[in-house]
């Protein structure tokens, strides 16, 4: 990944970074990171020394045809997590062991706590499930990742990239082992994944929206379904879009 893509990308897009030196050398981490775009999961990676495990959504391993199994095999190549997302619970539960299991190791787990792609570029509320629980259950310093103009690079939807340079953003190592054990307790996982989605406001720039960016997609899709639906009414009514006769 680092010798091959990484460095493609690096020359290529020439990412800017800042803050690299908060990365530790060695030890267990956390990346929490904002999530505009697929893309994420590359330049992150191939702009540190270590390796960053994700989790990634079990389809990406079990897609059909020849593009299903090359997708499988690189995600298998670079220790990417598969993670069955069919059970809310089962899948949060899986998250959280597989992040635990990866920091018990000494490495870097890399985690996107909005849950899902950003629909429109604004950063949402963090999900309390995974990220708290690792931080709380491990220990492990919490290091907040803001990812810059990923989502013009690569939008939702589109597969080849626009050449144009994305920007990192790494703050200092949030400490939360004064909570350490009270990962059962909903008040300390909310506080705790709100400081760092605040710090991560504060690195990226992102105006905020308190809610999760799972409510808004279903919000935009919503929207989009009632304007084709008038659309189509109207066009049945022989109306123009403006709303007079034809």
């Amino acid at each position: 990944m680092k010798f091959s893509i990484g460095g493609s990308l690096k020359l290529a897009f020439r990412p800017w970074v800042e803050g690299l030196e908060n990365i530790p050398a060695e030890g267990p981490a956390i990346l929490a990171s904002n999530h505009l775009s697929f893309s994420d999961s590359f330049f992150l990676p191939a702009v540190l020394d270590r390796k960053v495990t994700f989790i990634a959504k079990a389809e990406y391993f079990t897609s059909p045809g020849v593009k299903g199994k090359l997708t499988a095999a690189f995600f298998k190549g670079v220790g990417q997590l598969p993670v069955d997302r069919s059970g809310a619970r089962g899948a949060g539960e899986a998250a959280i062991k597989s992040g635990i299991d990866v920091i018990e190791r000494g490495e870097l787990f890399g985690i996107y706590p909005e849950g899902t792609r950003s629909p429109d570029g604004r950063l949402y509320r963090g999900k309390p499930g995974g990220l708290a629980r690792v931080a709380l259950a491990t220990g492990a310093p919490v290091i907040p990742v803001a990812m810059i103009d990923t989502e013009k690079i690569q939008p939702p939807g589109k597969v080849v990239p626009k050449l144009m340079r994305p920007g990192i953003r790494i703050g200092k190592p949030l400490d939360f082992s004064r909570y350490h054990g009270m990962d059962g307790d909903r008040f300390i996982l909310r506080s705790v994944t709100d400081e760092v989605m605040y710090e991560i406001m504060k690195l990226s720039g992102q105006e905020y929206v308190d809610i999760y960016a799972t409510a808004a997609k279903r919000q935009i899709a919503d929207a989009e379904k009632a304007e084709k639906a008038e659309r189509a009414e109207r066009t049945a009514k022989g109306e123009k879009a403006d709303g007079t006769s034809e």
